[in-house]
């Protein structure tokens, strides 16, 4: 009963982290690093959700069961590479987008975690 229960409470809190991850939390990171600008730097922040145009060239596009990190192409580590990199790009809107880019990979990452339970 307490693993069905266990299962139960992942399933309801997956979709809860995964989204506030994506849509909320970006505003949140911005407000804590940009705190003058944080509705726009949340804003691009939160376009780093873009990454997942990648998910159009899988088939089938959508696959609840399917771990985004490693099988999409802007969701493997030479990705995340790049992203890191841009970091060191001297533009407020290329480093924020870098940010929105590993915060997406690392809300993904806990999704891939969650499922293994």
């Amino acid at each position: 009963m307490d693993g069905q229960l266990d299962a139960a409470r992942v399933d309801l809190l997956q979709p809860i982290l995964h989204y506030g991850g994506h849509w909320l939390a970006p505003f949140l990171i911005a407000a804590i690093v940009w705190r003058r600008n944080w509705l726009r730097n949340g804003a691009v922040i939160a376009a780093a959700n873009l990454i997942d145009l990648d998910h159009l060239l899988a088939d089938p596009i959508f696959d609840p069961e399917r771990c985004s990190i490693g099988f999409h192409l802007l969701h493997g580590w030479e990705a995340a590479l790049a992203y890191v990199l841009m970091l060191l790009i001297p533009r407020w809107w290329v480093r924020a987008f870098a940010v929105g880019a590993l915060w997406h990979l690392a809300v993904d990452y806990g999704d891939c975690l969650m499922q293994a339970c």
